[in-house]
């Protein structure tokens, strides 16, 4: 990786939209701070797009894209919401393939969508909870991830968050999942395994469809992503332009694909770097 100081300023200045992870990339602690907050409203007023892709479930992504009008907390300045890897999203109400919103308005209405059909959710919710018993079953010391009450197209078993498991048992329930036909992936916090074609990537190409009827695949190099851990490595190896914060050193050992540039601070601090050289580069 090279430092976020060597990202050209030509390049910088041709992107157009940013997709970023939100677990230890755009959060300290679980929460996201005022920086990182500043700088999501600081690029959406500037007229790039900001959209967020994770793994947690969508009904802990629910109050930060939805808001919480209860309490008087404004949601997030993003133009959609991406939850459980690509599996549902939060988009803005009407916005379709087939008639895209020309620029999204973070105070627009955002309603829940998914990747899959729903008779096709329904047969993977089955196997889904038959596989996690049999992870809680078979390999001693794993739970489920506090936030699955949330979780509708997945499942999480936490081996960093508030349970901790060896990089052994890692790798047993990742082999585990995999034998059962699914897709696993492992964040900063959480192993995650679905059923389905969707993954970060899927994700990205779907909303750029929903939002503004375009193919990701034709402006790769107008966009950047920004993560932290290997669930990022099929953004890190697809997007011409990308970037880790500080903290993706965690996993030094387990990254095959790299992000091309590295933010002096970790989590929410770095991704306000980012931010800000991208912002540097539209007032040059």
């Amino acid at each position: 990786m090279k430092p976020l100081s060597d990202w050209p300023l030509a390049e910088r200045q041709r992107i157009i939209g940013v997709f970023t992870d939100i677990d230890d990339t755009l959060t300290t602690q679980q929460a996201i701070t005022a920086d990182a907050l500043q700088a999501l409203a600081r690029l959406k007023a500037a007229g790039l797009a900001v959209i967020p892709i994770t793994g947690r479930p969508v009904g802990w992504c629910a109050p930060h894209a939805l808001g919480d009008a209860a309490r008087g907390v404004p949601p997030w300045p993003v133009d959609a919401m991406v939850a459980e890897n690509g599996g549902v999203a939060f988009v803005p109400a009407g916005a379709s393939a087939d008639s895209p919103s020309a620029h999204t308005d973070a105070r627009r209405h955002l309603v829940k969508t998914y990747f899959a059909p729903a008779a096709e959710r329904a047969a993977n919710t089955r196997r889904l909870q038959q596989v996690a018993q049999r992870i809680l079953r078979e390999i001693p010391g794993t739970a489920l991830s506090r936030d699955s009450a949330g979780r509708e197209t997945d499942v999480a078993i936490d081996y960093a968050e508030h349970v901790l498991l060896a990089p052994t048992q890692v790798a047993q329930v990742v082999a585990l999942m995999q034998s059962e036909g699914m897709q696993a992936t492992v964040s900063s916090i959480h192993i995650n395994g679905w059923y389905g074609s969707h993954n970060k990537l899927e994700a990205a190409r779907w909303m750029l469809r929903t939002l503004f009827g375009r193919a990701l695949d034709d402006e790769l190099d107008r966009w950047v992503y920004v993560g932290d851990s290997t669930n990022d490595q099929v953004m890190f190896a697809h997007f011409s332009h990308s970037v880790g914060v500080a903290n993706i050193h965690r996993f030094d050992t387990q990254l095959v694909h790299w992000p091309q540039y590295e933010t002096p601070s970790e989590r929410g601090a770095g991704f306000a770097e980012v931010a800000r050289a991208l912002l540097a580069a539209r007032a040059a």
